[in-house]
């Protein structure tokens, strides 16, 4: 087709230009009337079908000749457009990649011949999805004594073949799901941002942004859920962050990106921070169900921390990975004592998997006492690890490094056996409590794990307590409830742990069979203090559990004051 149509147009170049301004056409013969005849006649089906188009001008660049579907294209009579100057007919726009601008005035200026110029119709539309792209080009002509009296050419519609490569761009630049900038976008714009800023000294900030808890969402709900929950993420980072010089991406995953040019202010930026952690940390429905995440940030300023974009990229997530260490939640700076830290984060995730088999691991119990009989009731099992070099590492560094790396799982399946083995040594009927993380909850085969090792360890089930968090209640709803009643049947009791710290706490209450309520540590601190309504809430929290027939256990009682108020 292409073919057909360039050869078409070049013979009606032939036909209907002048002798004397072509050179490769000097020696031909001049054209008889029927070849005129055909030439027009080709001229006008040309036109009539769509194919292209013909204009001309004159030497002082005025327009003399102009197809019929110009003049409608651009919304005004062909009389109206004839006499006009030819770049009256398109508006000519910065290529992005071209670092000059082209011009057709100065194009027609130098008489040249031009081809394939891309151009705007001067319609006028106000969107981008009603301008018309032509391709157009043009040969100046000349008179028997070499003066020059004007060009004539020809133009066609790549509007669709534009908004194709647009498109493709576009695929190529931007995340499919959530429509933000994708990797390649926002390394390559914040390169040429650092690049141009470096001279000037000017600052430029970026953060890093991971997700907390996203996997839980996406492992218990599924991938259609957890990408409604990424485009939710998005469109909410997209109302914090409002000033157009600023870009947001999504690097993969669950891991955002924003860059913030001309921004050094650390009380700004920590504002903003917390903005967006306090806004990703609202409950999303997704597909009928509740689900809360959170979110770390790392920020990093250029030039103090990097003054090239892979620099600065790594010192923004040296400073997430030090917020998720911190206990997730909140935003970190970077400073230089993060490469050390850095270091020894990766260590302990690599000395982590084998601490399970080289007998690393060990248990350690606190006392739950009963304020009527002062004496112990259960003990709460919390994992303890002992590096053979690194010496105690508290769990607040280990746990979560072992939910990132999908060995909770197995960590807390150890501390079950552990806990029920442990537990059939103690005299008289001390209850011993496991704490059983999301992902335990969700496998299919927790129930006859629990079987399993009450079995093994000879340990009556109701001596075993599971706490759970509500975290569980993110997973499919009906293959909670059957867990539930899968661990009941069992006859193992079920505490809800962190009751108040967060979202539905009392709907969680309505449905499941849990036989006890424990109060977070956050109520008990100050609860003595002038003024606090701790006390009041706790008291409220005691008189729904009895009416519900459920034990209480306030956690973080450190002093007698607070003893005696509980």
């Amino acid at each position: 087709m292409a073919k057909v149509q360039g050869s078409t147009i070049g013979r009606l170049r032939g036909l209907l230009g002048s002798k004397a301004g072509d050179a490769e056409r000097a020696s031909d013969p001049p054209p008889s009337n029927q070849e005129l005849r055909q030439a027009l006649l080709l001229l006008r089906d040309y036109e009539q079908l769509g194919i292209g188009w013909f204009w001309a001008s004159d030497a002082d660049g005025l327009i003399t000749y102009v197809s019929e579907c110009v003049a409608q294209t651009i919304g005004r009579p062909r009389s109206e457009i004839l006499g006009k100057p030819i770049q009256s007919l398109f508006i000519l726009e910065r290529d992005e990649e071209d670092a000059v601008e082209r011009t057709l005035p100065l194009i027609l200026s130098a008489r040249k011949t031009f081809s394939e110029l891309e151009v705007r119709a001067a319609n006028d539309a106000a969107t981008d999805e009603a301008r018309i792209w032509w391709s157009i080009s043009g040969r100046p002509q000349f008179s028997s004594n070499g003066t020059f009296t004007g060009y004539r050419g020809n133009g066609t519609d790549i509007t669709a073949q534009r908004q194709s490569n647009r498109d493709a761009s576009r695929l190529a630049q931007y995340d499919s799901l959530t429509g933000l900038a994708n990797r390649h976008r926002m390394g390559k714009r914040l390169g040429a941002t650092l690049t141009a800023y470096k001279s000037a000294g000017r600052p430029c900030a970026v953060m890093m942004i991971d997700l907390d808890r996203f996997k839980q969402v996406n492992d218990t709900l599924g991938h259609p859920a957890g990408d409604e929950l990424l485009k939710q993420v998005a469109q909410r980072l997209q109302r914090v962050v409002t000033d157009k010089t600023c870009e947001i991406g999504r690097l993969g995953g669950d891991e955002f990106q924003i860059m913030l040019p001309d921004i050094d202010d650390r009380g700004r930026l920590g504002e903003i921070a917390k903005t967006i952690i306090t806004m990703l940390s609202q409950p999303y429905q997704i597909e009928g169900s509740r689900c809360v995440i959170g979110a770390s940030v790392g920020i990093a300023i250029a030039p103090y921390d990097g003054s090239a974009s892979e620099d600065l990229v790594r010192s923004a997530d040296l400073a997430l990975y030090a917020s998720k260490g911190g206990g997730r939640g909140q935003f970190r700076f970077y400073s230089s004592d993060l490469h050390s830290e850095a270091e020894r984060r990766r260590q302990i995730e690599e000395d982590l998997r084998d601490a399970l088999g080289s007998d690393q691991m060990r248990l350690a119990y606190q006392p739950i006492i009963d304020t009527k009989t002062n004496k112990v009731v259960t003990l709460e099992a919390f994992a303890r690890w002992q590096h053979p070099e690194m010496g105690d590492i508290p769990p607040g560094i280990f746990i979560p490094i072992a939910e990132e790396t999908n060995l909770i799982g197995a960590l807390g399946d150890w501390a079950l056996k552990q806990a029920c083995m442990d537990a059939a040594q103690w005299p008289g009927g001390v209850r011993v409590a496991v704490n059983v993380s999301a992902a335990q909850f969700s496998n299919p085969g927790f129930a006859s794990l629990v079987a399993q090792s009450l079995a093994h360890a000879e340990l009556p089930p109701e001596r075993l307590e599971l706490e759970l968090t509500e975290s569980i209640f993110l997973g499919d709803k009906a293959a909670t409830e059957e867990m539930f009643t899968q661990l009941k049947l069992l006859g193992v009791r079920l505490a809800l742990d962190d009751f108040g710290t967060g979202y539905s706490s009392l709907g969680y209450l309505q449905h499941a069979p849990f036989d006890k309520i424990k109060i977070d540590k956050s109520f008990i601190q100050g609860v003595t203090d002038p003024g606090s309504r701790n006390s009041a809430i706790i008291a409220a929290i005691v008189g729904m559990a009895k009416a519900m027939q459920m034990d209480t256990t306030a956690e973080g009682i450190e002093a007698h004051d607070e003893l005696d108020a509980m």
